[in-house]
């Protein structure tokens, strides 16, 4: 490692960022994960908990989704505001999945009587 400069604390720090990183990422997949087993223990809707309604995919419960394409650079504002920063609200138009309510019915269970 003599031609990168770089000292073994160094790399192991980089090691323990990206894996640190890499937990903060999964997290929510393995709540969830852990979330939909107790509810099947349970006898549960495992999607909703028998609530019979869910967070619309697309504006992820918030009711408006950032106007524009892929290209717009909205998942680095999302990525700023979960930090803690100030949310922008300029570039928000009302999400027509859920028509703006934010919800839908599960399609799990909202079909069964």
């Amino acid at each position: 490692m003599d031609g990168l400069g770089l000292t073994g604390s160094e790399i192991a720090g980089f090691v323990v960022g990206a894996l640190l990183l890499g937990a903060t990422v999964t997290a929510p997949r393995v709540d969830g994960f852990i979330a939909s087993s107790q509810r099947r223990s349970l006898r549960m809707c495992k999607r909703c908990g028998d609530l019979r309604i869910v967070a619309c995919p697309k504006c992820k419960g918030v009711g408006s989704v950032r106007k524009g394409g892929v290209l717009n650079m909205g998942m680095l504002d999302d990525l700023y505001e979960s930090f803690g920063a100030e949310a922008k609200t300029d570039n928000l138009v009302p999400c027509m999945n859920c028509r703006s309510k934010g919800r839908l019915l599960c399609p799990e269970c909202s079909k069964r009587p």
